[in-house]
């Protein structure tokens, strides 16, 4: 079994775990939803020198190897290239990641009253606890796009003196019947409706509702009709926080999975001039099955990889072909970590844990390996050395025991292209809860894992 590998740093290393730590925070703490999470990607990525591929379409601008491309998903995912010296026909090496999370999005007419309490009407987004939500301190996150494009950006809880928002649950002394039920129906998803007000206005019906309205208007220039066009995401309130009276770990949202798109985003920016050309892909909706124009399913990859192989003058079908075969990815997602209290569902010898690295899972999929992309041994050989070499720690685990569950990742997509891809990320512990656990350590190395991988596969 692999040893804790804060070991195996000196007190001058750990300074920079600590480091790179408070940006990764930083970056949690700016990124709570895809659209903002996006908007902090391209602003990295621009400071190092990064421009849009639209700019290279228009021919504005002339490819040349070691040039910096981005493309932008309708705000919401991103996929950025740096073109190699060698023709790309021979492959890439590419980093892959999603920057979605487990949430709860209002409904297209949230705001309704009900004897004298104002609320928002949620749907839950992706795999959660609806238990887990109840009574914690909320914030509202998002974009409300009028009938005449205006766009309005909504983020409300995060500041100092910002209102914060709940969901309220009922007392222990009159819940000996909600006791009774499953855990999944502790909380059912009609319930979970976000208490936002309780100050009447003026108006003799709904008063409370009318209020809040005004409130609205005068703040945002919104009105109820305006809710048809918006996205907004209740997520936790606060920053990023570290965990531990040594402070070895983070406790924040959206650890799965922005811890991955961070290490993979900061490794991918220090690139310089490749021999390969690199690409790193962050991409939406993977937590409800990567679907739709902005998840790994869409074919907005596929056609940014065209676009960049026309503008290198390989336009043929079969060549856009050769580039996906002739290519190696890490699909960048979390691991469940091993949790001492919740051992019965883990397999000790195949679990992943904290500090203790790089985690690359095999397979996933559930129970017999159903939907699992399964990476072949070849392709786990020449990644052993490649860790070996750099002196990267890593570990091989599975998601737990084989009937106790499963999940899945982008991987198996990109396997359809005939991309060798493994999953590759970092174990955490309280997946999909509001708040997660990450240890600084595995954030580190996953960054220096992410770069050796694509400076040497």
């Amino acid at each position: 079994m692999k040893e804790n590998i804060w070991k195996k740093y000196n007190d001058q290393e750990k300074t920079k775990i600590m480091e790179m730590a408070e940006d990764y925070k930083n970056f949690l703490s700016l990124g709570k939803t895809e659209r903002e999470c996006n908007r902090e990607i391209i602003r990295r990525a621009e400071k190092v020198g990064f421009e849009n591929i639209n700019e290279y379409i228009s021919g504005k601008l002339k490819i040349y190897p070691g040039a910096k491309i981005y493309a932008d998903n309708r705000g919401k995912a991103v996929a950025l290239f740096i073109i190699g010296k060698e023709e790309i026909t021979k492959g890439m090496n590419i980093l892959g990641a999603h920057i979605d999370s487990p949430r709860l999005d209002l409904k297209a007419n949230p705001l309704y009253e009900d004897n004298d309490f104002a609320y928002f009407d949620t749907h839950y987004y992706g795999g959660i606890k609806k238990y887990q939500w109840v009574t914690i301190p909320l914030a509202l996150h998002g974009v409300i796009v009028k009938k005449d494009g205006t766009s309005i950006n909504v983020n409300i809880g995060e500041k100092d003196g910002d209102p914060v928002f709940c969901i309220t649950d009922l007392l222990p002394h009159l819940a000996n019947e909600q006791m009774k039920k499953d855990a999944s129906k502790l909380i059912e998803g009609e319930a979970l409706d976000v208490l936002i007000g309780n100050v009447p206005g003026d108006d003799d019906k709904e008063t409370v509702k009318r209020n809040i309205l005004e409130i609205l208007k005068e703040t945002y220039d919104i009105t109820e009709e305006d809710f048809l066009s918006a996205e907004i995401e209740v997520v936790p309130a606060g920053k990023a926080r570290d965990l531990g009276i040594d402070r070895s770990m983070v406790l924040a949202y959206g650890q799965d999975d922005r811890s991955c798109a961070y290490s993979s985003l900061r490794a991918f920016l220090e690139m310089e001039n490749p021999v390969k050309t690199v690409s790193c892909i962050l991409v939406d909706k993977e937590e409800i099955g990567s679907v739709g124009a902005t998840g790994m399913e869409s074919l907005f990859y596929e056609n940014m990889v065209a676009e960049i192989c026309k503008l290198l003058g390989e336009e043929s079908f079969v060549a856009l072909r050769r580039v996906f075969a002739n290519s190696k990815m890490l699909s960048s997602d979390v691991n469940a970590a091993y949790d001492p209290l919740y051992a019965s569902v883990m397999d000790k010898r195949n679990s992943s844990y904290l500090a203790r690295g790089l985690v690359f899972c095999k397979y996933t999929g559930s129970r017999g390996k159903n939907s699992s992309n399964d990476a072949d041994a070849e392709y786990l050989a020449e990644l052993r050395r490649i860790m070996d070499d750099n002196n990267i720690a890593f570990q091989v685990s599975e998601l737990g025991k084989v009937d106790a569950g499963g999940g899945g990742t982008i991987a198996y997509i990109l396997a359809n292209y005939d991309v060798k891809v493994v999953d590759c990320g970092i174990g955490i512990l309280s997946m999909h809860a509001p708040f997660e656990v990450a240890s600084k350590v595995d954030i580190y190395e996953a960054y220096r894992g992410y770069l050796a991988f694509i400076r040497n596969a």
